[in-house]
């Protein structure tokens, strides 16, 4: 028997705008069987949430990191948050 999905919001601050991070974000959580979204702030951050098994959560930012160069995380907050029914995909929110 699997876990039950959980949801987890992300505050990512550093080099994560103009760098891919939306789009490499999006592609690491369809790879993983995750739903949610990414998208930037007015602020130079990004958050990002994602909702599946929390495997699969664990998963996430460290398919994200591997997958660029560019990308240089400073700090990073993770909390569970509820999670959101009938959601499907992943997409890149904002501009």
């Amino acid at each position: 028997m699997s876990a039950a999905p959980e949801r987890r919001h992300w505050r990512f601050t550093g080099q994560v705008q103009g760098v891919g991070f939306r789009y490499r974000a999006q592609y690491a959580a369809q790879r993983l069987g995750l739903t949610g979204w990414v998208e930037n702030n007015w602020d130079g951050s990004v958050e990002m949430e994602a909702q599946g098994p929390p495997e699969q959560l664990d998963r996430l930012v460290p398919t994200l990191t591997a997958t660029s160069q560019w990308i240089a995380i400073e700090s990073m907050t993770c909390r569970t948050v509820p999670a959101a029914e009938n959601e499907r995909g992943f997409r890149v929110r904002g501009y």
